[in-house]
Formats: structure tokens, C-alpha cells, sequence
């Protein structure tokens, strides 16, 4: 675990507090940028999802960099999806927010509007997150958490003892007979009805719209439920008002820990992840840098992990991981491999159009 040692220093004439840069000679000495005099009484805040974050962050993240740096760090629940409010917050140099955990397309959008300021310094990327892999971070996002969207399934049904095991057997309905719902939405619907029409995952990109919703004509009939929210799904499953859906791992484990006997299918689930982004031009720009390094570290990682079923993306977070805890996280080297990950580039690229197209199938 890299551990943060504050350096007392005398101020500046001016009384302005000082930060070193994260310069190459800095990044190779102390992993961040290295805080000087002062900096118990900064405070940085930051945009999270709230819900079982609050707990889980707290424990992995904002109680103990305030003990080990002296910096507050404060997590606020913020809009799902929030690019509206950080470019709001960019323009008119007013930051409610320091730093924000988004998700990757979310990310993706504000990076091209020159929105979001580069989470390193010069340096480069410190020890900790040189250890996440890079499909999980890049100059803007320090990947936190990563979430599946899979099959899942009532074992109380005839489906427990015949269990589907691909996107074909979702669409088998002779043989794999129940209750079903989808979601109600292209993004990831489309990609598991090419799988179930025999795509393999390495070439569902592009997508073949044509296909896809050549696909959807033959399971439309079959659908029961479509669903608009995870919680929806939550919902369904533990009352039984559904026997078969996909939805994200979260809101089945969900289900899940509350009694409902649900197992959950990892081979061909669909992967993306959220993390860490700073926004740009804001008054702490810097110290936001050393959070993020330091919630890069993979044993912090593994701290929010029982309070919310997502993946942490450091692998060093599993060598701290409770093992029946790790059965139901994504990024357990177990599942990932066998999981698309999603493309959020082609889907910022696509979504509109898509979009357009899926609502207008759904009335036909």
C-alpha cells in the first residue's frame, strides 16, 4: 500500500499555499504530487452515485486520505450521467464539483469539449495507476469500478434445472420456456441479439443494425416486460413476476441479497467501467491529482467492494478480497475474460441514430 507523508514547509511570502508538480523527478519519488504546509485545511469535492457509494467510498477513499494527507475529501450525490452540470460548472467558473467518478462514455463526451483536465502531471501515471490495466484508464478517467450487464434467472423455475448458458438460449424459447423482459434500450440489446444470432464477440463491432434488429423481430413476441431502470429489475426478479432478463450484475446481486434465488451468467455479459475524472480549470486541480492516485491503490480498491457488487479495476484489489465476495464481481479474472467490453467511442458515435431506430421498432 503506498503510504502519504505530508512535507511541512514554510509559506510563500504571498501566504499562498504551494503544491509541487507532478514532474517526472516528483513522480518517481512520491508517486503524487507531493503536498507542502497547509493542506489539512484544503478540501476537494467530488461527484459519486450516492446509494451504497456513500458508505463504501467512505470506507475505501474519503476517511482515510483525510487521516493519511490532511486533505478533506468529500463525496456528493450527483445526477446519473452528469455532463450537463460539468460543463455548466467549466464555463461559468463556478465548481460545485472538484472531481467526478463517470462513466466512460460520459467521459468521452466531455474530453472532446476540452472539459475535463488530464489526471497525471507531467510524470506520468503513478505506481498505483500503472496498475490498472489500460482498457480501464486513460489521460482523462482513472477507472474505479466496473459493472457487467449479464443474463440472470430465476432457479425456481424450469430454467433451474435447464439452465440457459448463451445469448441463443435466451432467444430459444421452445426449450428455455419463461417469463421474460429486456431492456428498453439498444445499448447493450443490440449486441446480445447478434451474439444470439451466432456473432462472436470480437466482431460485434461495428454493428450490423440490419442483423441485430432482424434478430429482435424473432424474440419480440416473447417479451413480457420491457424494463427502463435497474431497480425495475431488482423488482422483478425478487417477486417472480419474471423467470428470465438481463440487467446490470449490481441490481441482480441485489435481488440476490435479498433472498430471491437468482443465478446470474457471466460468459458473454457485456463490460464497462466508470472511474475518476478532474474537471478543467478548476482551484484544485492538483490535489484532485493526488486523489486519484491514491484511489488507484488496489487494497483501498477492495474496501468499497462489500458495498457495492462492482469490480475494482486494480487486480492487486483481489489479493485483499474476501473469495465468496469475489465470486460475484466483474472483474474477477474468472469472468472478464469471457465478457465484451463495451464500445462507448462507437456508441457516442451511433447512439442518436440508434436510438431513433430502436424506439421506432418497438411500435411497429
Amino acid at each position: 500500500m503506498i503510504k502519504f507523508r505530508p512535507t511541512v514547509s514554510t509559506p510563500p511570502s504571498d501566504g499562498r499555499r504551494t503544491f509541487l508538480k507532478g514532474t517526472a523527478a516528483g513522480a518517481a519519488a512520491m508517486t503524487f504530487p507531493a503536498i507542502v504546509r497547509s493542506a489539512s485545511d484544503r478540501k476537494i469535492v467530488g461527484r459519486d452515485p450516492g446509494g451504497p457509494f456513500t458508505p463504501g467510498f467512505a470506507a475505501a477513499y474519503y476517511d482515510d486520505f483525510k487521516k493519511v494527507t490532511g486533505i478533506t475529501a468529500v463525496g456528493v450525490q450527483g445526477d446519473h450521467e452528469p455532463t450537463g452540470l460539468i460543463k455548466a460548472m467549466v464555463d461559468t467558473g463556478t465548481y460545485t464539483w472538484d472531481f467526478a467518478l463517470l462513466s466512460k462514455s460520459s467521459h468521452k463526451v466531455l474530453i472532446d469539449a476540452g472539459y475535463l483536465a488530464p489526471i497525471y502531471g507531467s510524470g506520468g501515471p503513478g505506481p498505483n495507476m500503472s496498475q490498472i490495466p489500460e482498457s480501464m484508464r486513460g489521460e482523462f478517467i482513472s477507472g474505479n469500478d466496473v459493472y457487467a450487464t449479464l443474463m440472470c434467472y430465476r432457479t425456481d423455475t424450469p430454467l433451474g434445472k435447464n439452465p440457459p448458458k448463451t445469448w441463443a438460449d435466451f432467444w430459444d424459447v421452445k426449450n428455455f420456456p419463461g417469463v421474460r423482459a429486456m431492456r428498453k434500450h439498444p445499448y447493450d440489446t443490440l449486441e446480445f441479439a447478434l451474439m444470439a444470432d451466432g456473432v462472436a464477440s470480437e466482431d460485434i463491432y461495428p454493428i450490423d443494425a440490419d442483423r441485430a434488429f432482424k434478430s429482435l423481430d424473432r424474440i419480440k413476441p416473447h417479451v413480457d416486460i420491457w424494463w427502463t431502470g435497474g431497480a425495475q429489475t431488482s423488482q422483478l426478479l425478487k417477486t417472480g413476476e419474471i423467470d428470465l432478463t438481463y440487467t446490470w450484475n449490481g441490481r441482480s446481486q441485489v435481488a440476490i441479497d435479498d433472498g430471491a434465488p437468482v443465478e446470474m451468467v457471466w460468459k458473454g455479459a457485456m463490460w464497462t467501467f466508470e472511474g475518476w475524472s478532474i474537471l478543467n480549470g478548476g482551484p484544485n486541480v492538483d490535489l484532485c491529482r493526488v486523489f486519484v492516485e491514491y484511489a488507484a491503490d488496489g487494497e483501498r480498491q477492495a474496501k468499497f467492494t462489500p458495498h457495492v457488487a462492482y469490480g475494482p479495476t486494480n487486480p492487486n484489489a483481489y489479493k485483499h478480497i474476501d473469495p465468496e465476495r469475489a465470486k460475484v464481481l466483474p472483474t474477477n479474472p474468472k469472468y472478464l475474460p469471457h465478457m465484451l467490453a463495451a464500445d462507448d467511442v462507437y456508441w457516442g458515435e451511433h447512439k442518436d441514430s440508434l436510438m431513433e431506430r430502436f424506439n421506432s421498432w418497438l411500435l411497429t
